[in-house]
């Protein structure tokens, strides 16, 4: 929860004396429970002990705060997008998931293996049947320092540009290089990115490197700097398949809950947002300077502000304790926050531990 949310929990919670805490819980559970407003009659028979008369008159107070809704011309309320933080940060209790999704995660999971495209698809399909909604996976980052680079010569004009992380990731990229280039060069220009990258992540050190080529301060003759900016071009994500990818699973789950056009037409304009990866690899990554999971409900989220959707995302780690990428769920806003915020956050847990090599097959770190 950011300063400004956990401002305003605390500034609504204080205006709330326990009869409407009462009635807005019962409000807000009935909602999450049904996806229908509920009524005063309703609340008058649930063990309230108020009469309907004085028990709208709350209701009526709660939707000035601005916590509940009409959304139909009955009597009935529903909590508002932010009535649903208030209820949330304010009045929900989680803790673990359940033994039985507990399970299922790390059943599930350790059958995927030790591959991370297969652990990373295969926890998007667990978020996705155990919760009703989207799963959403985004892959790793490339945030290890490196340990060397090298550039190997092949036949045809290519060559190999070789990059080992200190976590022990070997990556390959193929390059295009002028006929006939002397060996010497390829070396030349792999000592020195060898040399620049050590120890340092792309990240940090691509920048620097880039001026130094700018400013001829490389020492470097012109056929070894052109290696050199085409390795960096790859490695820095210039390249065509270099970026980062987005899974999602489940996005029919998305239109079994839609009962009217209107909701056919957020999930459609829901659908269209799906398609933009690198947006969606953006809000994923908001999660990298957060702690646990993160949760945006309906305008809280600028990607999805009109689609009536709520977003739990958390962070995964990878072998150095660094976050590496994150997971969530998209769907209705009337999920079961109890239920999916901690089912989340451990699955994020579970793919970590596997990703970094702490989790065996059996399903235990």
């Amino acid at each position: 929860m950011s300063m400004a949310e956990r401002f305003e929990t605390n500034s609504l919670m204080l205006r709330l004396d326990q009869r409407s805490r009462d009635i807005f819980r019962e409000i807000v559970e009935g909602y999450l429970a049904t996806g229908e407003p509920v009524g005063s009659r309703t609340l008058s028979k649930s063990g309230i002990q108020l009469s309907p008369a004085s028990i709208r008159n709350v209701m009526a107070d709660l939707t000035e705060l601005g916590l509940l809704d009409a959304p139909h011309i009955s009597a009935g309320r529903a909590p508002t997008h932010r009535g649903l933080r208030l209820f949330v940060d304010g009045f929900l209790e989680y803790g673990e998931p359940s033994k039985l999704d507990k399970k299922a995660i790390d059943d599930r999971l350790a059958a995927a293996g030790a591959d991370f495209e297969s652990v990373l698809g295969e926890a998007s399909g667990i978020l996705s049947g155990l919760t009703g909604g989207a799963g959403l996976v985004s892959s790793p980052t490339r945030d290890a320092p490196v340990r060397h680079v090298e550039f190997v010569p092949l036949a045809g004009g290519d060559a190999l540009c070789v990059l080992v992380t200190e976590d022990g990731d070997v990556e390959n990229r193929f390059l295009k290089v002028p006929e006939g280039l002397p060996l010497t060069t390829l070396i030349e220009a792999g000592n020195y990115l060898s040399t620049r990258l050590k120890g340092r992540t792309l990240a940090e050190a691509t920048n620097e490197v880039r001026e130094e080529l700018r400013t001829r301060r490389a020492a470097l003759d012109t056929a070894a700097t052109a290696l050199v900016e085409a390795g960096l071009a790859q490695w820095g994500g210039d390249a065509p398949g270099r970026g980062r990818s987005l899974i999602v699973r489940g996005r029919a789950n998305l239109l079994e809950d839609a009962k009217a056009a209107e909701d056919l037409d957020r999930v459609r304009q829901l659908f269209n947002e799906l398609e933009r990866q690198q947006s969606l690899l953006e809000i994923l990554d908001t999660t990298r300077d957060a702690e646990g999971v993160r949760l945006f409900i309906g305008a809280e989220n600028r990607l999805f502000p009109l689609s009536g959707s709520s977003v739990i995302v958390a962070p995964y780690m990878g072998g150095t304790k660094q976050v590496i990428g994150a997971l969530g769920v998209i769907g209705p806003t009337r999920l079961n926050y109890a239920r999916v915020i901690p089912m989340v956050d451990y699955t994020a847990k579970v793919v970590g531990e596997i990703l970094a090599g702490r989790r065996g097959k059996d399903g235990k770190s």
